[in-house]
């Protein structure tokens, strides 16, 4: 026994170590070892790319819905901004229709808000038609996409390998609808129907509010405007040295009111009482110096009760008038003011200017000036009062311009018809007012309500995509590996994957570059268009931004719009409707639209198919179900999927053939026609046909000559 052991060991090895035969089989083993395990990592590697090829298919496929969801907001932008531009187009009209000069243009607008309703309504039916034709059809383009990346994964010369087909989850999507603009074309019905009324309104209250700024302008012109003429700011500086900040100066009428004059003549007189000194040492010098004071402290207290209240909407004053002449001095309380000395001398009575008249001494009463002018007295001989002495005070200084009192009066009568003319535009203000600012909230209102609107689209593939995938190249088993230590004479069998994907939201991209760069040749159009052509298109140029910016969009297109329009008026209308239309349009409080860009991803074929309630979904989630229990089983209902891929997908080709043309946006203002299109793959719409047929055919027979299947995961 030991024996025959010795001589079985000595085969391998001897007294010196390992024999040459146990070196050789040693290295046999090895290499055998060696060539079979890259055999079997060279077909894992080849049936591993399948699912590769499956994962760029599926990926491909869903990429047409992406694709389609950005033709729905292409779509939505632009019926967004159609919307805001006819409620704009009414509500700018409607602000220059305030305005005389204005009142033309914006007749036009209104008529162009009108009709741009009309081309929104229009495309929003077309749009409607368009994208409920186009996601009937995305079954069709997401099929034949994925053929088409299968088919380009083909090695380089080959005639056929890989073939896909794909399907949609929901196969069939919800039918889209857009909601009309009513609120819109009834705000610019009612615009149009008012136009007639708001503009003669306007004109009536432009007529009186020009009345009232040539009141305003005269008195300006008297008050300071006329500087360094003379003026009453002037005759103060030069008659009263007043400072500055009782005597200020001012260039425009737009900044001066009159509480200025006013306050400058409530500060002149106080300074000039308080400054007054005979300019000589005569008696009758003396006396005109009493009559003065007299003068000036009557003024000072009649400017005391002087008033000026101005509100946009009123005007109330009060400019005390002062006598210029004995005759007005008879309606003043300084007519019958008993205040000057009489004196009797044998019987003769004298009434004396003032208490300090040589001839005043040993007074026995007091008298007024009625009681002068009644007669009865003899006049002194050295003051030489009289019943017009102090009417003559005056007199002088306001009958010729360089008398203060001569520009005070002229302010006087200029507030006296300011202030009527401001009662005779306050009604024609409010009517106006009336009429234009409801219309103004009825517009601001449609952008508010009809704003936030968006299209609500799920079409095919809003769940996900499955594609089921097959590879019939029957290619060497040991191309590569051509060895004596691995059998040859075998090929790879047909292979199958399937695999699902996605829509996902990127946040780290943001889809309104996608949108802003489809809308750039929106506002293109319509170069040589002036007036309200001219305004409109502007205004459509920023709102097509108000899709992904929002209100801040909305304000600036409508604050941009302003600055076209004549809104400069006496009244200040254009002013009021101007800030009516721009405080109502901030209120809309227009949210952006979140603009994530949809990306197809990778997912579990089970997720997407649970997300589904159609029959392919139905049929796909049995198949799997009894994959693991039977490949036979599988392996028909794999061929039932494919049965629902090609009847779906072939049943929709009529409908983009030649690619989708979702509507065509038309505006009513520089001939601008933009069409909203998506294209098909690359290739024809008739080989399509046949290539998504024979890739369903080879899928089907494929697996149904398939020997086993490999469990799904």
């Amino acid at each position: 026994m030991r024996a025959r052991r010795r001589v079985r060991l000595s085969l391998f090895r001897d007294e010196s170590g390992v024999t040459t035969v146990g070196m050789a089989v040693a290295l046999l083993v090895t290499l055998s070892l060696v060539f079979s395990s890259a055999q079997v990592y060279r077909i894992n590697t080849a049936s591993a790319e399948i699912q590769e090829v499956a994962d760029a298919a599926v990926l491909a496929a869903e990429n047409e819905v992406a694709e389609f969801m950005v033709a729905v907001r292409v779509c939505d932008a632009a019926v967004l901004s159609m919307t805001l531009l006819s409620a704009s187009a009414c509500g700018l009209g409607a602000v220059a229709l305030c305005v005389p000069a204005g009142a033309s243009i914006g007749g036009q607008l209104v008529e162009l808000g009108e009709k741009v309703a009309e081309a929104r309504d229009s495309f929003a039916r077309k749009a409607e038609a368009g994208l409920n034709a186009l996601q009937r059809a995305l079954p069709f383009l997401a099929a034949a996409n994925a053929a088409s990346v299968a088919a380009a994964n083909n090695p380089r010369g080959a005639a056929a390998g890989y073939f896909a087909a794909a399907v949609l989850v929901p196969f069939e999507g919800e039918p889209i609808s857009i909601a009309d603009a009513q609120a819109v074309s009834d705000a610019g019905k009612a615009v149009s129907d008012s136009a007639e009324d708001i503009r003669a309104a306007a004109e009536r209250a432009e007529q009186a509010a020009e009345q009232a700024n040539e009141a305003k302008l005269r008195a300006f012109e008297r008050d300071c405007g006329a500087c360094p003429a003379y003026c009453m700011y002037e005759r103060a500086d030069h008659l009263a040295s007043l400072p500055a900040d009782d005597n200020p100066l001012y260039r425009s009428v737009d900044a001066w009111s009159f509480s200025v004059a006013l306050k400058r003549a409530q500060a002149y007189y106080p300074a000039r009482l308080a400054a007054e000194h005979p300019a000589s040492s005569s008696v009758a010098e003396q006396a005109n110096s009493e009559l003065r004071k007299r003068f000036y402290a009557y003024a000072s207290e009649q400017l005391s009760t002087g008033y000026v209240v101005e509100t946009p909407d009123a005007f109330e004053a009060r400019f005390p008038h002062l006598f210029r002449s004995t005759e007005e001095l008879r309606s003043t309380p300084l007519y019958d003011e008993a205040v000057y000395p009489v004196t009797d001398r044998d019987g003769v009575l004298t009434m004396h200017a003032w208490p300090g008249c040589p001839n005043a001494a040993g007074a026995v009463s007091a008298g007024s000036i009625r009681s002068l002018e009644a007669g009865g007295y003899q006049t002194c001989e050295l003051c030489a009062f009289t019943p017009s002495s102090l009417g003559n005070v005056a007199a002088a200084s306001t009958a010729i311009d360089n008398g203060f009192e001569y520009h005070y009066e002229a302010v006087a009568r200029a507030a006296e018809d300011y202030a009527r003319a401001r009662e005779e535009l306050a009604p024609k203000a409010a009517e106006v007012k009336g009429r234009a600012g409801g219309l103004i909230d009825a517009c601001a209102q449609a952008m508010a309500d009809l704003g936030p609107q968006r299209i609500a689209a799920s079409p095919p593939g809003a769940k996900g995509a499955i594609a089921l995938v097959v590879n019939v190249d029957a290619s060497a088993a040991d191309a590569g590996f051509e060895s004596a230590f691995v059998s040859g004479g075998r090929t790879l069998g047909t292979r199958a994957a399937v695999s699902g994907a996605t829509l996902l939201a990127d946040a780290g991209h943001d889809g309104s570059t996608v949108i802003t760069s489809l809308l750039d040749g929106f506002g293109q159009g319509g170069g040589a268009a002036v007036g309200a052509a001219r305004v409109v298109l502007d205004c459509w140029s920023g709102l097509l931004s108000a899709f992904a910016q929002g209100q801040e969009a909305l304000s600036g297109a409508i604050e941009g719009a302003f600055g076209s329009l004549p809104l400069a008026s006496a009244s200040g209308l254009g002013a009021w409707a101007s800030g009516k239309l721009r405080d109502a349009v901030a209120a809309c409080g227009l949210e952006p639209v979140k603009l994530d860009a949809l990306k197809p991803v990778l997912v579990n074929t089970g997720r997407v198919a649970e997300a589904g309630d159609d029959a392919f979904s139905v049929r796909f989630r049995e198949a799997k179900r009894r994959a693991p229990a039977t490949s036979s089983g599988s392996g028909s209902l794999f061929a039932g999927l494919v049965d629902d891929v090609e009847g779906g997908a072939l049943g929709l080709l009529d409908d983009a053939e030649g690619g989708v043309t979702v509507a065509s946006v038309e505006l009513p203002v520089g001939g601008v026609r933009i069409p909203v299109k998506l294209a098909l793959p690359s290739f024809a719409a008739d080989e399509a046909r046949g290539f998504v047929a024979m890739c369903a055919q080879k899928v089907r027979s494929a697996v149904g000559a398939a020997a086993g299947a490999r469990a799904w995961e």
